[in-house]
Order: structure tokens, then sequence, then C-alpha cells
């Protein structure tokens, strides 16, 4: 069993930067890949980026060259900068391990956090 916890999630105003983190429990961290996914309202939830446990990384065309995915296996932490932030990355943002093949598929992950509140206003 996992337990993630995201932080970092706050009002931001258009083209400001927000860094979110991801604490994970457990001692299996620095073998887990770990993705960022964010859900809007009334929209189904969209993948972000990855990290494998081996440093590769992964983004959304969406998001490629605005964010920037991270971890800290000392400290069990992964992170998300996310820069030149628009009102379309409005979103609750969560945190997932424990993928299958799949990385970039919500339904390939086992554990996830509650979600940290990202809203961009114009």
């Amino acid at each position: 069993q996992v337990q993630l916890e995201e932080s970092g999630g706050q009002l931001v105003q258009a083209g400001g930067s927000l860094r979110l983190s991801c604490v994970a429990s457990g001692r299996t961290f620095r073998l887990e890949n770990m993705a960022w996914f964010r859900q809007a309202p009334g929209k189904e939830r969209e993948f972000v980026s990855a990290m494998t446990w081996n440093y590769n990384t992964y983004y959304s065309d969406s998001v490629k060259g605005l964010v920037i995915i991270s971890r800290d296996n000392t400290k069990n932490t992964v992170h998300l900068q996310m820069n030149t932030l628009n009102p379309a990355d409005t979103a609750v943002y969560y945190c997932a391990c424990r993928s299958g093949d799949t990385l970039d598929s919500f339904r390939s992950y086992a554990y996830w956090g509650q979600g940290t509140q990202v809203t961009v206003s114009s």
C-alpha cells in the first residue's frame, strides 16, 4: 500500500508559475514510476507527465516545454514545475504511482493522491 499526498496548488495569475509536490509513503518509491494527471470540471482525467524509476520523462503534447517533472528519491517526493500557466491549466492535479506498461493512461495506475487544486485567473 502506498499513500500519496500532493501540495502546492493555489490560485495564480495567468503567466505565473507553480511547483507541485507529491510525497509518497513506503520504501518502494525509488522503484516506482510516478505521474501527474489533472482533471478539470466535467472532463476526463488527463495525463500531464510521468517519470519512470530510472528517470525517463514523458510529457503530454499540451504541456511539453511548459512543465518539468523531477523526483527526489531521498525524500520520496516527485515535483511538477509548471510555467507560463494559463486558465486552461485550471484543474485538480493528481499524483499517481504503481503503473502498468501504459504511462499516459489513468487506468494504468494503482495508487492516487487526493489532488491539489490549481486555479489560473485571466
